[in-house]
């Protein structure tokens, strides 16, 4: 027997497995089994259920519970990839702040950009009553965003900070391509023609959009863009450092470039310090953009031009939907939000003499 559910009747309840159980006519085992993420229940029967549970807007039990206790045990996660790196401690300060605005507490998480922490501080904020997520991901190939698959089927509320392939999420996320255009333009106007772009991780969504918006800066200009042009060095400070002097000793001075745009701030630290090892001078030689203006960028050995990205509003911004989301008694539609950069220069990059 079907049972049919008015608007009026679902709002006015805590919908529980039993309801979605009704809803899809099927057993509390069943629903249970999909919800655990067994493999027993057809895909066909467990794509009905996924469908039932979020049209009732249903959360399991210890995924989400009624809110009944007011202002008290309120509270949201979120996991970013380096708890040391400023970027993303200042967008869990946004975060926080606003949390905070509304009667939430805020559980911050590093997965040290290692997919199998991430993975697993998401099943424990779900599994904990952690009321939803926001995840800075780390993706390192295509078939690890199972855990993502699951928060989604359970209707675990999160928010995304980078998009992911083949998940339709909540993102809050910047304009990378607009912002790399911007700063190549820069370095072209400012009479530049060899600039090179020392791109991220290889599968992550911003190194992807930030070499996109380098390639869109050569085809806006006179000059020709070439694929040894971009260079993977990766994020983490000892990588980049490595793999830069490996970058430059092949090449003699002539074929150096005359300006690095870096994946971020980090990166940026990394190029400086092994290039001054190696007796080439910031920006006499080399001029060096960074990308988000973290808090330490203006101070560095040379203080660094760079892009400066909103982290604190990212944060807040992340914050507000995934509460919204929380609190929402029918199903939220995917949010995708994206901020615009700003240019800032300094002394890390100049302009070159005309001929």
């Amino acid at each position: 027997m079907q049972v049919f559910y008015s608007i009026t009747e679902i709002h006015m309840k805590k919908i529980t497995i039993d309801d979605v159980a009704k809803k899809a006519a099927v057993s509390k085992g069943t629903v249970s089994a999909v919800i655990n993420g067994k493999s027993t229940v057809k895909p066909s029967t467990r794509d009905h259920i996924v469908d039932v549970m979020k049209e009732l807007n249903f959360r399991p039990k210890g995924v989400a519970r009624n809110l009944k206790n007011g202002n008290q045990d309120k509270s949201i996660g979120i996991i970013i990839k380096d708890i040391n790196y400023p970027f993303y401690t200042s967008i869990a300060a946004g975060a926080m702040e606003y949390a905070a605005s509304k009667g939430y507490s805020l559980l911050v998480t590093s997965s040290n950009s290692d997919h199998k922490w991430e993975k697993k501080y998401s099943h424990l904020f779900s599994a904990k009553d952690i009321k939803g997520v926001i995840i800075a991901p780390t993706v390192v190939g295509s078939t690890e965003i199972e855990h993502l698959f699951k928060l989604k089927m359970i209707n675990y509320p999160f928010v995304l900070l980078e998009e992911v392939m083949g998940i339709q999420a909540n993102v809050v996320a910047i304009d990378n391509i607009k912002a790399i255009k911007k700063a190549v333009k820069y370095l072209i106007d400012s009479g530049h023609q060899h600039i090179v772009h020392f791109a991220g991780p290889e599968n992550s969504s911003h190194t992807q959009e930030r070499i996109e918006g380098f390639r869109y800066a050569f085809s806006e200009s006179p000059l020709i863009f070439k694929k040894e042009f971009v260079a993977y060095i990766g994020a983490d400070f000892d990588e980049s450092f490595a793999k830069t002097k490996e970058y430059f000793a092949h090449k003699v001075r002539e074929d150096y470039p005359t300006a690095i745009v870096c994946f971020n701030d980090r990166q940026a630290l990394a190029v400086m310090l092994a290039l001054k090892e190696m007796g080439i001078r910031v920006p006499e030689d080399i001029s060096i953009v960074g990308n988000d203006d973290i808090s330490y960028a203006k101070i560095y050995p040379v203080p660094l031009t760079t892009i400066r990205a909103p982290q604190h509003e990212i944060g807040r911004m992340a914050a507000e939907i995934l509460i919204r989301n929380i609190e929402s008694t029918s199903a939220f539609q995917v949010e995708r939000v994206v901020l615009d950069t700003e240019f800032v220069v300094r002394e890390s990059t100049r302009i070159l003499p005309r001929d």
